[in-house]
């Protein structure tokens, strides 16, 4: 089975894998490595349809720049005084 990855969407973009699903549950075997580890994708990091791995994609992404404008915000609000 054929899907998309979007666990590391804002680091590596949203990746296909093939794999078997099980529930919400998805495994993937690296058939590069044999022998290796099998990875293990929940709930909303795979999606079988691209269209919702990318609105996943983006809903990620706009939740990482609102909290990067917290952040942003904490920090100009910082003001650093010398002891007396």
């Amino acid at each position: 089975m054929k899907v998309w990855i979007t666990k590391y969407a804002l680091t590596r973009g949203i990746l296909q894998a093939d794999g078997e699903a099980d529930g919400s549950m998805f495994e993937v075997t690296d058939s590069r490595h044999p022998g290796a580890l099998k990875i293990y994708y929940h709930g909303d990091e795979w999606h079988i349809k691209r269209a919702a791995a990318v609105k996943r994609a983006e809903e990620m992404r706009r939740k990482k720049i609102a909290s990067l404008r917290r952040q942003i915000t904490r920090l100009e609000a910082l003001i650093f005084e010398e002891e007396p």
